[in-house]
């Protein structure tokens, strides 16, 4: 008997040794272990996920596993980005991040479930993009200030479109009308894609969009480019002036990040951005990102996260000022 219980406690002892090396060899397990997902907070086929599915294609060698997509639209990004701020922090879901679920929801919106700045941890800095204000064509005006002339004679008469109360192409108008001293009506869409049609048939006269979305409309004589938003000229719209000519300070970009979970731990963080970079660089996405009318910025989690605060004093000033609620 009692050579029967020595066997029996050796048994045990050897199986708990396995059990023990296979847990030891399961935490050893280098990042990233399975697929990793990237949430899109907007529809498939629109401009955020071409260029999330752009860096999912390129990063998936860098990290030897598939970047999956994953598309959650709804409440202008506001649900996907929900959906990575609770999901575990481990490096498994990242969020493809930009404007509108970051700097202007939690503004226009404070019963979000999520806060930007406390619920995530940005990664990288991806691209920028100029916005760009456009006319339809028979508007007598081809400069900002034949525009602002026109909108002073006419006060209340010119109207423009946006792709929704709060969106950037809104709160963009509504920084110009503060800065022009001037009162155009609002006209707003669900999405900029009806808003564009809406602009080239002449029911609405005007619009602020991100520079990739017309500029195949500009290009074909559709619409008509009067200045666009950042402190520099468009590389891909030579010679449409800047509106910080006219009027000093103006600057608004749309921008992509990359977030993650808050408490995802800093190598993983670390070994995302830097793969993240390495394909910024990679000439063949690098040229797919500008042709899109992006400009490639590979910036740091540091330099991302000032940016975001500054933005949120923006945009809350432009929503008190103008008196902007969600709907």
């Amino acid at each position: 008997m009692i050579q029967n219980a020595s066997r029996f406690i050796r048994s045990c002892a050897f199986a708990l040794g396995v059990l023990g090396l296979c847990a030891a060899g399961a935490q050893a397990q280098p990042y990233p272990a399975k697929p990793v997902r990237l949430v899109v907070p907007y529809p498939a086929g629109g401009p955020l996920d071409t260029v999330g599915r752009i860096i999912a294609q390129a990063l998936s060698p860098h990290l030897g596993q598939t970047v999956v997509v994953e598309n959650r639209s709804g409440a202008g990004g506001s649900l996907g980005a929900g959906v990575v701020a609770r999901a575990a922090p481990d490096g498994y879901t990242m969020l493809l991040g930009n404007t509108g679920p970051m700097t202007i929801n939690p503004v226009l919106r404070p019963d979000l479930p999520y806060d930007p700045r406390k619920n995530f941890a940005p990664i990288t800095w991806l691209t920028s993009a100029q916005m760009v204000l456009v006319v339809h064509p028979s508007l007598p005006v081809r400069s900002l200030k034949d525009l602002v002339a026109l909108a002073r004679a006419h006060p209340g008469s010119l109207n423009y479109g946006s792709a929704g109360v709060g969106n950037l192409t809104h709160l963009g108008m509504e920084l110009l009308q503060s800065r022009a001293k001037v009162k155009m009506v609002h006209v707003p869409y669900k999405g900029v894609a009806p808003a564009y049609v809406d602009l080239m048939s002449g029911q609405v006269a005007l619009m602020f969009g991100n520079v990739s979305g017309p500029l195949q409309y500009i290009r074909a004589g559709r619409m008509r480019a009067i200045a666009v938003t950042s402190t520099q000229p468009s590389p891909v719209l030579p010679g449409v002036p800047i509106i910080a000519q006219t009027y000093p300070g103006f600057d608004l970009v749309t921008w992509i990040g990359i977030f993650v979970p808050a408490g995802t731990p800093d190598a993983i963080r670390a070994r995302l951005h830097g793969d993240i970079v390495k394909v910024l660089r990679q000439p063949a996405v690098n040229k797919r990102l500008v042709d899109l009318g992006n400009e490639v910025v590979a910036g740091s989690a540091e330099k991302l996260a000032a940016h975001i605060d500054g933005e949120l004093a923006l945009y809350a000033k432009i929503i008190k000022s103008a008196g902007i609620r969600a709907r």
